[in-house]
């Protein structure tokens, strides 16, 4: 895999350009500038100028990025304008991964969510690279932790391929070394709906619908069978229990994200590709036996390829892909044995 070794150049960014971090408990967005030479490995450029990431926890306290799925963010931790963050239960103070304890660094992935944006082709490792970015800007930490879950799990393995030097331990979370065919299929309709959607003058019932399925896909036959009872109804093309919870799920996500960036994400996860014998990092990784989007025998392979893998935990849960959001005592327990030897 080739990569242009001038993008990877550190920023002639000093901390004095960054906006001040608080000392305590304080997060602060770290706003830096993509260089204009910065191309993706398909050779095209990002309409965005910056990449966002967002510092939360103690300063000068061993660094650990924490990434998640496709709608995941810089807002990883609770705040007072964006609520719980997408990982609270795991980002905390006292909690598993402890602000008392660690800085946290959590980013957004490009492409942003501009209006009227192209899809771009981006890889995990065109994420990696601008994670990158970020910790050269911040004075090029050496990364105790790369805690990363589905897509940011993809992306932890692209960075420890690409900079084996920069990173201590990768804790990979429901991510495999390549997408599975399966999981490329859904999302390849979800892609299409997109795309007719937008052809239709109605991107954002595209981003809903398109919602609707993902959660089909994240979730397990057997969760669906507990919550749900099959009550038809009165005449046909009335909604069943079912589908009243996904057209809720897909309603409050209509303008959570443009059809453009959902595009690019989603083709991003299928054109996934690490070589695990290269990953020299040592490496904890997390499967979940019912997780269809991730096969475990995916991650089993991965974990059989890993040439200093750590430790390779395969659980039982009722919430396949989602079980990383779901099983808050079982995951936080893993990252607690994972994190606890990382000293100042």
């Amino acid at each position: 895999m080739a990569f242009d070794t001038q993008t990877l150049e550190p920023l002639q960014t000093s901390l004095s350009r960054l906006p001040k971090i608080a000392r305590g408990n304080v997060a602060v967005d770290l706003p830096v500038e993509i260089p204009t030479d910065f191309r993706l490995q398909s050779g095209e450029r990002l309409a965005q100028r910056r990449i966002t990431g967002r510092l939360h926890g103690r300063e000068g306290a061993p660094l650990v990025v924490v990434a998640g799925g496709i709608s995941a963010g810089r807002f990883v931790h609770r705040t007072e304008t964006n609520g719980l963050g997408w990982w609270s239960g795991a980002v905390s103070i006292r909690g598993p991964i402890d602000l008392n304890r660690f800085q946290v660094l959590a980013f957004d992935y490009a492409p942003e969510s501009a209006s009227g944006a192209r899809p771009v082709t981006i890889t995990t490792h065109d994420q990696a690279r601008l994670l990158a970015l970020i910790l050269d800007a911040i004075g090029d930490p050496i990364v105790s932790a790369f805690v990363g879950c589905s897509y940011g799990g993809m992306i932890a393995l692209a960075f420890a391929e690409l900079f084996p030097e920069r990173v201590e331990q990768l804790v990979v979370v429901s991510a495999a070394h390549r997408a599975h065919p399966q999981a490329t299929a859904w999302r390849g309709i979800q892609r299409r709906i997109l795309q007719l959607a937008e052809a239709a003058g109605r991107p954002e019932d595209g981003v809903a619908l398109a919602r609707e399925l993902a959660m089909t896909t994240y979730r397990t036959a057997e969760e669906f069978a507990d919550r749900f009872e099959t009550v038809a109804p009165s005449r046909v093309g009335g909604s069943y229990p079912v589908c009243d919870y996904l057209t809720a799920r897909g309603r409050a996500y209509r303008t959570h994200t443009t059809p453009a960036r959902w595009l690019s994400l989603s083709d991003s996860i299928d054109r996934h590709q690490v070589t695990p014998e290269a990953i020299v990092t040592p490496v904890t990784l997390v499967g979940f036996a019912s997780d269809r989007l991730v096969p475990i025998e995916d991650i089993r392979e991965l974990a059989a390829r890993l040439p200093t893998l750590f430790r390779f935990v395969e659980a039982p849960s009722l919430f396949g892909h989602d079980a990383f959001l779901k099983e808050d005592e079982a995951v936080g327990a893993i990252l607690r044995a994972a994190l606890k030897e990382i000293t100042q």
